[in-house]
């Protein structure tokens, strides 16, 4: 069972967006002037106010907005409404989740990353999510399981059974941090080997030498990988694996090009098949497998809670 990076999709992102530059437009919106006018005036006259040119094209807020309406504005609803129809539901079964739930389910999504600051610009790159707003995605995630886990049991016997009977699931692969230079044939390789042989640092060859457009500037850096990284020719990962920390490889062949690898850093798999946060992990995806949907625990809850969309978007 693998750490999810992904939280709830990525509708999300769009979501987000739509609401930070609501903001910014209402922010920008109430420093204009508005004296002598009446509420619904300025409301008009904010709306015809340009925002961008394209030639003799105006682009005005009331054409932003009704973009944004029309594309994002029913994902923007139905995320209100089901955070809302959860947040009752949880209060009325006085089900919660408290702040350090948050920060555990962050930190368990962090593994893989070599900081806490890495893992939150991956997010905000990859997904949109500023810090706020994947916490507050991952409180309502966390209150919707819960509330569909609600009277479903599950036995210390069923999870250490299940460990035992998936064990190739809970073997977490070594961490490799390494480097390549990349080259056009065999002699190449060899000739950036002897750079290396003389003294010459490997970032510098790579820089001098390598084709990879990639990573030549960053000395060839190719960064942390997994052992296991299906995006990696085989070759060089099996090469890779046996190398210790600081050791260079002999030239490798990819697909008619020599690869030299310099395994820089490596990671030791953990032990984690007695680790009680893997087993309370386990405790929960076995309940969620035998718990509704929570795309099902959504639709009784908007029928529960009466929920009605008075307005077609």
């Amino acid at each position: 069972m693998r750490n999810v990076k992904v939280l709830w999709g990525t509708i999300a992102v769009l979501l987000i967006a739509v609401i930070s530059l609501s903001s910014v437009l209402t922010a920008n919106s109430l420093k204009q002037s508005n004296v002598g006018m009446t509420p619904d005036q300025t409301k008009q006259d904010d709306r015809a106010r340009p925002i961008a040119t394209v030639g003799d094209k105006t682009i005005t807020v009331r054409m932003l907005e009704e973009q944004l309406m029309s594309k994002y504005g029913r994902e923007l609803l139905n995320q209100i409404i089901d955070h809302e129809v959860i947040r009752m539901e949880g209060k009325a079964q006085g089900i919660s989740v408290d702040d350090s739930e948050v920060q555990q389910e962050i930190k368990r999504m962090q593994q893989g990353y070599d900081s806490e600051e890495q893992f939150f610009k991956a997010m905000k790159e990859q997904l949109g999510f500023t810090p706020e707003a994947l916490k507050k995605d991952i409180y309502y995630k966390l209150l919707s399981e819960k509330i569909a886990m609600q009277g479903i049991r599950i036995t210390d016997e069923q999870v250490e059974a299940y460990i035992k009977a998936h064990a190739d699931e809970f073997k977490t692969p070594a961490q490799l941090k390494l480097a390549q230079i990349v080259t056009a044939n065999k002699d190449q390789a060899n000739r950036a080997l002897n750079d290396l042989a003389k003294g010459s640092d490997f970032a510098q060859v790579a820089k001098e030498r390598s084709l990879d457009d990639a990573t030549r500037e960053n000395g060839g850096d190719l960064g942390w990988l997994e052992e296991d990284d299906p995006f990696i020719p085989a070759a060089v990962m099996k090469s890779a694996k046996q190398l210790k920390p600081g050791q260079t490889s002999a030239p490798i062949e990819v697909d008619g090009a020599f690869v030299v690898l310099k395994l820089k850093e490596r990671k030791e798999a953990l032990k984690t098949g007695s680790d009680n946060a893997i087993k309370e992990q386990v405790r929960k995806e076995m309940a969620l497998r035998e718990a509704p949907s929570i795309k099902e625990i959504i639709k009784k809850l908007r029928e529960k809670w009466k929920v009605t969309i008075l307005q077609s978007l």
